[in-house]
């Protein structure tokens, strides 16, 4: 691999990424993850060749830098977490595959991605709160970022969002996704029943216990 093309198509052939130039300078092309919005694969042109920066797990960033003279510390950015990926010919394409493959990973697992899996869970015609989200998802504090993350869901058409309510049953007030009574509509159309915008909880809140 030696070229800006191959390392941009290799980064796009991971679910729910796309390009972006942050800089306005062409010399710049990043690839980010659509669930957060975060960069794991920058591209540029720098003394010659085309580098690579890519996020590494701490426990693994020197062994990459050990075996190559061609991965350097992160050029521009914290050299605890990135390196940089000389693309000089040295280093073998599956190798270059296998550090995005990593830095994917590592910015692609994220709370927001946990919340959405755990959204997916919740069944038809059940709804859940924002509190037993963050349970789901592993960290029952963090019900806060359940509303955050569901505001900026990447995928309204897979990851229900609708069926997320408050812990008295309410539903938003201005739902992200098709504006006031939407929600609603969509919770209706699953026979769920709503009442001045409300939700029973005694009878609709889907039993987590019954995940396998």
């Amino acid at each position: 691999m030696k070229t800006r093309d191959e390392a941009l198509a290799y980064g796009l052939s991971f679910p729910d990424t796309y390009t972006d130039t942050p800089f306005h300078d062409d010399n710049w092309i990043l690839v980010r993850y659509k669930g957060n919005r975060k960069a794991f694969l920058w591209t540029y042109e720098r003394n010659g060749h085309i580098n690579l920066n890519v996020k590494a797990d701490p426990e693994r960033i020197f062994f990459w830098r050990d075996i190559y003279g061609s991965v350097i510390p992160g050029y521009h950015q914290n050299k605890d977490h990135w390196n940089t990926i000389i693309l000089d010919g040295t280093i073998p394409d599956d190798d270059i595959k296998l550090m995005i493959a990593e830095s994917y990973d590592l910015v692609s697992y994220s709370a927001s991605k946990m919340i959405y899996e755990a959204v997916k869970q919740i069944p038809y015609g059940k709804v859940a709160t924002y509190g037993q989200i963050a349970q789901v998802a592993g960290d029952k504090m963090m019900a806060r970022a359940v509303g955050n993350a569901l505001h900026n869901n990447p995928d309204p058409d897979h990851i229900p969002c609708y069926r997320v309510v408050n812990s008295k049953g309410e539903l938003s007030g201005e739902f992200a996704f098709g504006g006031p009574g939407r929600q609603a509509e969509l919770l209706m159309s699953e026979g769920v029943s709503v009442t001045n915008n409300r939700v029973d909880l005694s009878l609709y809140q889907w039993d987590q216990s019954t995940i396998p």
